[in-house]
């Protein structure tokens, strides 16, 4: 089968979290690329539902808030479980 070099333009994290995931995997993006447009070739589209994610007020919320503390400097952040568990346990 004859191939054909493509080029494509990926975000940086986007393609090293893509690149470590296929490694684990035991592929190569190539591989992984080729992959997915054999899928879309087999179903005729693509292989999984693109849609708009239907999150509730909660959620949302949440999500800012989670946003927020993770780039709150005075928001006090722990290395481990055992660390956070002494200081929950201090908290009593």
């Amino acid at each position: 089968m004859a191939t054909v070099p493509t080029q494509i333009r990926i975000d940086t994290n986007v393609k090293q979290q893509a690149t470590d995931l296929f490694m684990s995997l035991g592929m190569d993006m190539s591989s992984a690329v080729n992959i997915f447009l054999r899928q879309c070739i087999l179903r005729g589209g693509l292989p999984f539902p693109v849609e708009l994610p239907k999150y509730n007020q909660e959620t949302l919320g949440a999500m800012a808030e989670a946003r927020r503390i993770s780039r709150d400097a005075d928001v006090k952040g722990y290395t481990s479980m055992e660390e956070l568990k002494a200081a929950l346990e201090a908290d009593d």
